[in-house]
């Protein structure tokens, strides 16, 4: 008996984190950089969603200029096994060139098990995409701890999978008159195995990804003692403190606080960074931020390559005047306005 010939690996398809009907940040992130490769390779833009809350879901989704959204309404508790096993059903379905899936807990537990399903690649981690003419997804991810950029294609197997790191890709905004088709289906697994689920983050503060000012510390700063002062500034300025890895290492600051590569990418208005040098492992975590301003001792600092305000000083004696000169335009005293 002769086989059908199957159809060409061809779309780019979007997985998009779900949890009780809301969207992961980073979706309307892929969404955007898909139909940004989409403009390169002339191919649609799909979108498949699993998860609980579809029919919210799909009001969200209905914004965007795709052209089919695939949604499962399905478990609550993230299972790893059924939610690939119905992503792998949707692919073999749409049979997409590209898929893209959030860097993630959730993607990053479902996406190897599908590049497995598929005996294909897998690029995690990427901080740049790109299209050849050929139809090659061009993924560029750090490496060898930060230090050089790599850039990876998937030549001869498809489907291309790639993990993207969240806050790294402009967003692409909803808009008026888009109605793209939605399929909707109900699933439901008896699936006995691991369940993952989310626990509230307790660390106080806003998370630094969704933070409009950031100041930010690094190896310059001494002593543990004299974060007071820069988590002062922050508060004055109305944002938050974070670090680079060198003060993670040294168990001064969470880990949840860290910028760059083993850390979180920021998109901030503003970021502010004292005695912070500019490894490539930090500067690829905030290459997004709309304003730099650095301060560091060192005319040499590779961050000042990227500043928008570079500032060669020393930062015990720039931070108690920065903090005197906001409290007295703000009429700020201790304990209160």
């Amino acid at each position: 008996m002769r086989r059908e010939k199957e159809a060409p690996w061809s779309g780019i398809l979007v997985y998009v984190q779900c949890r009780r009907g809301e969207l992961h940040p980073c979706s309307p992130e892929l969404i955007g950089e898909a139909l940004r490769l989409a403009e390169q390779s002339k191919e649609e833009v799909w979108v498949l969603g699993i998860g609980s809350g579809m029919e919210k879901v799909q009001k969200e989704l209905q914004g965007y200029p795709v052209s089919r959204i695939f949604l499962y309404e399905t478990d609550d508790l993230f299972l790893p096994g059924w939610y690939a096993s119905l992503a792998a059903g949707c692919i073999r379905e749409t049979r997409p060139s590209v898929v893209l899936i959030g860097g993630t807990l959730e993607g990053r537990a479902l996406a190897p098990r599908l590049s497995v399903e598929f005996r294909t690649g897998l690029t995690a981690d990427c901080t740049a995409l790109a299209m050849d003419p050929d139809g090659n997804l061009i993924q560029t991810r750090p490496a060898f701890g930060g230090n050089v950029m790599a850039s990876i294609v998937t030549e001869k197997s498809r489907p291309q999978f790639a993990t993207v790191r969240p806050g790294v890709m402009e967003p692409v905004p909803r808009g008026k008159g888009f109605s793209p088709v939605c399929f909707v289906k109900s699933v439901f697994s008896e699936e006995k195995t691991v369940k993952i689920t989310i626990r509230e983050d307790e660390t106080k503060g806003v998370a630094i990804g969704d933070c409009r000012l950031l100041v930010a510390a690094g190896r310059g700063v001494k002593k543990k003692e004299d974060l007071e002062m820069l988590y002062h500034l922050a508060e004055i300025l109305g944002g938050e403190l974070a670090c680079s890895r060198a003060l993670v290492e040294k168990g001064w600051m969470p880990p949840e606080r860290q910028i760059g590569i083993s850390g979180n990418s920021v998109r901030p208005e503003c970021l502010i960074t004292f005695g912070i040098s500019g490894t490539v492992q930090f500067m690829a975590g905030m290459r997004q931020a709309k304003r730099i301003i650095a301060v560091n001792s060192d005319p040499e600092a590779r961050i000042f390559q990227i500043a928008h305000h570079p500032i060669c000083g020393d930062l015990y004696e720039i931070v108690p005047e920065l903090i005197q000169s906001v409290e007295k335009e703000a009429g700020y005293q201790s304990g209160g306005v």
